[in-house]
């Protein structure tokens, strides 16, 4: 019996293959991924990787070996650090999808694309981590300190559109 072949329907990543015409992009969001963005992006995958060794392997050595109100704050702030990866993830996934031309820099820049939850997000700094684990202070810094970069990145883009 002969193999029937599966299409699948076109999709705003078939934009390119139909001829569509590419969305307008922002000064900042320029038709080639820039190196600074490539950077960031590495940077965050990286980040994600090592958030995920680290929660999954030591963050239960480390816990157990809490007091318990420690144990409570090494949870919120493990909590508040995956809520950073995941929203600097999400806003960076939708930037490269602005750059291979599947949504346009509008949907990118819509609110369902918008870094939500910045005050959980924001809130937090050394004096709150005092007694965690210093790997975990580590991810919860450098987690921060790209979130802040990612929400500048945002509020640049935000603005050449209005």
């Amino acid at each position: 019996m002969p193999t029937r072949r599966r299409t699948r329907p076109a999709g705003p990543c078939d934009a390119k293959k139909q001829g569509a015409q590419r969305s307008p992009r922002s000064p900042i969001l320029n038709a080639q991924p820039t190196a600074f963005f490539s950077r960031t992006y590495d940077e965050a995958l990286d980040l994600l990787e090592a958030a995920r060794s680290y929660l999954s392997v030591l963050e239960p050595l480390d816990r157990r070996a809490l007091p318990v109100p420690e144990r409570l704050r090494l949870c919120s702030e493990t909590m508040r650090m995956t809520a950073r990866l995941t929203q600097i993830m999400a806003w960076l996934l939708s930037q490269r999808a602005v750059h291979a031309g599947e949504i346009s820099r509008a949907e990118a820049l819509s609110d369902q694309q918008a870094l939500t939850e910045v005050a959980v997000c924001m809130a937090g700094d050394e004096q709150d981590w005092r007694g965690l684990p210093q790997r975990l202070v580590a991810l919860l810094d450098k987690s921060r300190r790209l979130y802040v970069r990612v929400a500048r990145l945002d509020e640049l883009a935000r603005r050449t559109v209005n």
